[in-house]
């Protein structure tokens, strides 16, 4: 079964199946040591900039700003839901958010906007 992901509004949501799922504004927090000096950097969302599938994973990649060191950037891939059966499922994003392992060049394939 395929799945439909795509950003919309200029970057301000993830849409799965033609239904806004992810939005700015939410307040991430994940392990980076590249993205920032803070241990976990706590970003504030301001855009996505790709969106893609790895296996069942939906992952993004978002430019934001660490509220604790001020640094801003865009994050590695980092996980925001799952397909399961077929239907989109929120991860929660309030937890340490893990970037994604290197993975296959193949097994991703970005959105377009």
């Amino acid at each position: 079964m395929s799945v439909a992901l795509r950003i919309l509004d200029d970057g301000a949501w993830v849409s799965v199946n033609d239904e806004r799922r992810v939005s700015v504004s939410e307040l991430w927090r994940f392990h980076e040591p590249e993205f920032c000096s803070c241990t976990l950097p706590d970003l504030v969302v301001e855009n996505f900039q790709q969106v893609g599938v790895d296996g069942r994973t939906v992952e993004a990649r978002v430019y934001g700003q660490c509220i604790a060191c001020g640094e801003t950037g865009i994050t590695p891939w980092l996980p925001v839901g799952r397909i399961v059966d077929g239907a989109y499922r929120d991860i929660d994003r309030e937890s340490v958010l893990r970037p994604a392992r290197a993975p296959r060049a193949h097994a991703r394939r970005p959105s377009q906007q």
